[in-house]
């Protein structure tokens, strides 16, 4: 059986890194660098740093802050936030990033994932999906969550895979800081409609909470932020709890 991961999230506004509920009231968290070398220490399995002003500010993802992060890692990295074409996501390689996500770009343009994942391979290609309840649909937000798109998150989470993305990273505007748990019906929805891995993102709150959307969302990894960076919540001692509950998690922990 695959383990499931567990992904620590670091979102970067200005070169620092903030945390805020439902994409609104950012609060500082620390020094990217030196966030994501004591969640690689803790046991995080993964290591996702998100610039998450580059596209609402139109400027291209802050590259020496992703060099930076890389240089003290040595667990799987993935930085998202400004990168709009080819050689945006080549120079976030370059500076030592091991995937790419992207969001607003791939919803204007799904070319860009197949052009990126004929180049770097379809691993290096993660798709960002931001979603809102909207009546008894999902639906795909872009910008930051800014803006609204009209479009089913299921929807297009299968053209994404249709295009080449080696993973969903599915995030729950509805969830998005506020430790009440995974939107389990939004990620198995999503879920068990594609065939490559998904990551649950928004709303994790406890070790209850990723046991739920490992077994009822059907994920494949789950992502958290606040309860890392702000010490509520171990990943050492979350991924002991993951393994007593029958949950496959990587060791050591």
């Amino acid at each position: 059986m695959l383990t499931k991961r567990i992904i620590a999230c670091l979102d970067m506004d200005a070169g620092r890194v903030v945390k805020g509920v439902q994409f609104k009231n950012l609060r500082d968290a620390g020094n990217p660098a030196e966030c994501a070398a004591a969640h690689a220490r803790n046991g995080a399995d993964e290591i996702v740093l998100l610039d998450i002003t580059a596209t609402s500010g139109n400027r291209g993802t802050m590259l020496h802050a992703v060099r930076s992060t890389a240089h003290s890692l040595f667990v799987p990295f993935t930085v998202g936030g400004g990168i709009r074409q080819l050689d945006d996501a080549a120079a976030v390689f370059d500076a030592g990033a091991d995937k790419i996500a992207i969001n607003s770009a791939a919803v204007r343009d799904p070319e860009l994932i197949s052009r990126i994942a004929g180049r770097f391979g379809s691993q290096a290609v993660v798709v960002a999906i931001d979603a809102k309840r909207i009546d008894r649909s999902f639906e795909v937000f872009i910008a930051g969550g800014r803006v609204p798109t009209g479009r089913d998150a299921t929807q297009w989470a299968q053209e994404a895979a249709a295009s080449g993305a080696g993973e969903i990273m599915l995030t729950s505007m509805d969830r998005d800081g506020t430790q009440c748990g995974f939107d389990c019906e939004l990620v198995r929805a999503v879920a068990e409609a594609i065939s490559i891995p998904v990551i649950a993102s928004g709303g994790a709150g406890s070790a209850r909470d990723f046991v739920e959307v490992f077994r009822d969302g059907r994920a494949d990894a789950a992502l958290a932020a606040s309860i890392f960076h702000f010490g509520i919540e171990n990943i050492a001692q979350l991924k002991r709890e993951l393994h007593d509950a029958s949950i496959p998690v990587r060791w050591p922990c």
